[in-house]
């Protein structure tokens, strides 16, 4: 099959954060399957003039590869919904929309773009309830997974060149948690965006999570706890997981036995502690883990699961699309115009912001604040080409 993957390539679309675990799980696994895939670049919004640009450019780019599957993992309001009534309406393309943080983004983003997708997955077993009970049936629960291409067996504890490590961005109370542990002793060595040693190559994660005898796993910065890539990314590259408690964990892995986990920090520092104490524990650990992994989770199971579930939602799927206004998609690139309203709107806003929270930090604060109360107030209308936040803020960054 032909599959058009429409995501970053990069991290939160920034070439400066490496590329995105998107890009690198999805791309190269689908490749492996034997379909040929086409990436298009929906996140860096430097390549597109306005969001306009952006859709049309995927509705050409449709229209000129003719894909069997389209597969999104949309960030906000970057796909507009007639975007995805349009596609639907051509009737050759199953759509697949890989959600991410479902614990918070499902009632921000997901229940709006759901109707639009013959597909959506979640990663959150609780979120399956709430897509029901908004009338959208055609979700599949899923979970992240490990990359194939850098499964490697454990090496032993004795044998790791850095005691304790975590990959992540510092940032929520990530930068705290760690401070702690060095208070207690205990050095991290963290990579990632906003560590003093900075980001890392994708490629380049897998061999420092193989070479700690410990990699920690914070299931979150801020709000719920998420069962995350990381949890399956550490034991594929034969590392030893010490990774916060989450629901569902127990489903994907024997707690005690495959991975190691921790219910608060005091816990976490002892669990360390013991670990760095008893290395054939550690190493059994990780050997049983890595096992786990290579039989059960790898993204080509995941994938070879996903693909027919979407063809089947696809082929049961209504002729039609959900119901728009019946205006043309030429009405709709003039209706995503910055007039007269959005710029005032947007001087307004910013100006404001940055009396607050300084000129800097305004910007982006301005943004959200707009985000937030249309998600909120306008709601799905937010996700059409007359949404406000698209018009006044014409990127994502």
């Amino acid at each position: 099959m032909k599959v058009l993957c429409v995501f970053g390539k990069h991290q939160y679309g920034d070439p400066s954060r490496g590329l995105g675990i998107e890009y690198v799980a999805f791309v190269p696994t689908l490749r492996r399957l034997g379909h040929d895939v086409i990436h298009f670049e929906s996140w860096d919004h430097r390549v597109y003039s306005d969001f306009a640009q952006l859709n049309l450019c995927l509705l050409q780019t449709i229209e000129r590869e003719r894909p069997d599957v389209m597969f999104t993992v949309q960030c906000a309001y970057e796909i507009w919904l007639e975007t995805l009534a349009e596609i639907w309406r051509r009737g050759d393309v199953a759509t697949i929309s890989w959600t991410t943080d479902d614990s918070w983004k499902y009632e921000q983003v997901s229940r709006f773009i759901g109707p639009f997708y013959h597909a959506m997955t979640t990663t959150y077993p609780g979120t399956v309830r709430r897509y029901h009970r908004d009338g959208i049936r055609n979700v599949m629960l899923t979970s992240w997974a490990a990359n194939s291409v850098f499964l490697h067996a454990p090496v032993r504890a004795a044998d790791c060149r850095i005691p304790v490590s975590f990959v992540g961005a510092s940032h929520g109370n990530r930068a705290r948690r760690v401070e702690r542990l060095r208070r207690q002793g205990i050095d991290v060595a963290c990579f990632g965006h906003g560590w003093p040693r900075g980001s890392v190559e994708a490629d380049s994660i897998p061999a420092i999570m193989r070479n700690s005898i410990i990699s920690l796993n914070f299931a979150n910065a801020l709000g719920d706890n998420q069962l995350k890539a990381r949890t399956f990314e550490v034991p594929g590259a034969g590392g030893f997981l010490l990774t916060e408690r989450v629901q569902g964990l127990e489903k994907v892995y024997e707690i005690g036995q495959e991975i190691a986990v921790f219910k608060n920090d005091r816990d976490l520092i002892e669990k360390v502690r013991h670990f760095l104490n008893h290395p054939d524990n550690r190493d059994a650990i990780a050997k049983a883990g890595f096992e786990r992994t290579r039989r059960d989770h790898t993204y080509e199971i995941r994938l070879s699961e996903l693909l027919p579930f979407a063809l089947e939602a696809k082929a049961k799927s209504p002729r039609l699309p959900p119901r728009l206004l019946p205006e043309s998609f030429e009405e709709c690139l003039k209706q995503h115009r910055f007039g007269i309203s959005q710029r005032t709107l947007r001087r307004g806003l910013v100006m404001v912001c940055s009396a607050i929270w300084g000129r800097d930090r305004g910007p982006r604060a301005a943004r959200s604040l707009l985000w937030k109360f249309s998600w909120r107030f306008l709601r799905a209308h937010t996700f059409r080409a007359r949404g406000w936040p698209g018009r006044v803020f014409t990127n994502l960054s």
